[in-house]
C-alpha cells in the first residue's frame, strides 16, 4: 500500500518514518534533498508521478511566537495554503482513499481545564490554532467533494527524542542546570509518545473521524522532571514556591523574550490542562503508549 507523507523530516516524522517504512510503501515530500519529492508545498503545487493509496500530512508550522505580520501570515503560508496546494496535486494524480491530517489541540484555545473532549468549542485565536482550524474546515469540504476518507487528529504535548516546544526547553534546562521546578510541579499535561501517531495511521485510514489523542494518564510536570533527570543522570530540579515565580514572572514581563519566565510562561507551567481521549480509543479501539514508561529523551 503507497503512503505520501508530508513533513517527514520534522520532527514527527524523523521518529516514525522508520515505523512506517515498515508498513507501508512510502514516499515523501518536504524541504529536504532527501525527500522523494524536494518542494515546499506553502509556495508551490506539487507534482507527482504516482497514484497514493494513503496520505499522512504532518507538514506544518508551530513551535514560535510571531512579532510580526510576516511572521503571523506564515502559519497561514504553511498550513492552510500548503494544505490547498497538496489537495491541488492530489486531484491530478488521482485521489488518495484516505487522508489524515496532525492538526492540534490548540484550535480549542484552552490555557487549562481537565479531560476537555472533542465536543468543546473551538476558541483558539492564535495564528497557529487558526491556521489549524481552517486547513481542518478545507479538507472536510474537500474529502465530502471528493469521498476521501478523513481522519484528524488532534494532538497534545508530544514526547519522542529530541522534542522541540516546551519540553525540549524543560530538558536543556535540566541539562545545563537552570530548570526549576515551579510550586512543587503539580500541574498535569496530556502527553502523547510521538511512535503512537505512526500506529493510529491504520486506524484512521480505515475508519476516520476527529480525535483528541494522548496517553490516557496524565503526568504532573514533577513526574516529567523526574523521568529526565534520571536519564540524564541528574538530581531532580530545586522547586521554587509560587509567590516567587510570579515575582520573576513579573519582572520577565517587562525584560522581554529574553527572560527565561514571564506571566504567560509561568501561567502554562501551574495550571492543569488535560483532554480526554476516550473517543479515540472507544472509536479507533486504541491503545496509547504510557508516556512515563517510554519516553526517551534522545
Amino acid at each position: 500500500m503507497k503512503l505520501l507523507f508530508t513533513g517527514a523530516s520534522g520532527f514527527l516524522g524523523s521518529n516514525i518514518h522508520t515505523l512506517l517504512k515498515g508498513r507501508y510503501d512510502v514516499d515523501t515530500i518536504g524541504l529536504s534533498l532527501e525527500d522523494n519529492y524536494n518542494v515546499d508545498i506553502a509556495k508551490e503545487i506539487p507534482l507527482f508521478s504516482k497514484w497514493y493509496d494513503i496520505v499522512l500530512h504532518a507538514a506544518g508550522k508551530a513551535h514560535s511566537v510571531p512579532k510580526t505580520d510576516e511572521e503571523k501570515n506564515a502559519f497561514f503560508d504553511v498550513n492552510l495554503q500548503g494544505t490547498k496546494n497538496l489537495c491541488s496535486a492530489l486531484e491530478k494524480v488521482g485521489v488518495p482513499r484516505a487522508l489524515i491530517f496532525i492538526s492540534t489541540v490548540a484550535v480549542y484555545g484552552c490555557d487549562f481545564g481537565e479531560n476537555i473532549t472533542e465536543e468543546h468549542p473551538l476558541d483558539g485565536t492564535t495564528p497557529y490554532a487558526m491556521s489549524k482550524k481552517q486547513a481542518e474546515r478545507y479538507l472536510q469540504g474537500w474529502c465530502s467533494m471528493h469521498d476521501v476518507t478523513l481522519g484528524i487528529i488532534r494532538p497534545s504535548l508530544i514526547a519522542g527524542p529530541n522534542p522541540p516546544g516546551n519540553l525540549g526547553a524543560m530538558i536543556r534546562g535540566m541539562r545545563s542546570g537552570k530548570y526549576f521546578s515551579i510550586a512543587k510541579g503539580e500541574a498535569k499535561k496530556s502527553v502523547l509518545m510521538v511512535q503512537d501517531v505512526a500506529n493510529l495511521v491504520p486506524l484512521l485510514a480505515e475508519k476516520g473521524g476527529i480525535y483528541n489523542v494522548c496517553d490516557t494518564y496524565h503526568p504532573s510536570f514533577r513526574e516529567l522532571e523526574s523521568v529526565i533527570s534520571q536519564q540524564l543522570g541528574k538530581s531532580m530540579p530545586f522547586s521554587i514556591p509560587y509567590w516567587l515565580a510570579k515575582s520573576l514572572a513579573i519582572i520577565g514581563d517587562c525584560l522581554g523574550e529574553k527572560a527565561p519566565i514571564n506571566s504567560c510562561k509561568l501561567s502554562k507551567i501551574t495550571k492543569t490542562l488535560t483532554f480526554s481521549n476516550e473517543k479515540a480509543m472507544q472509536e479507533l479501539g486504541w491503545k496509547p503508549m504510557s508516556v512515563l514508561a517510554n519516553f526517551k529523551i534522545n
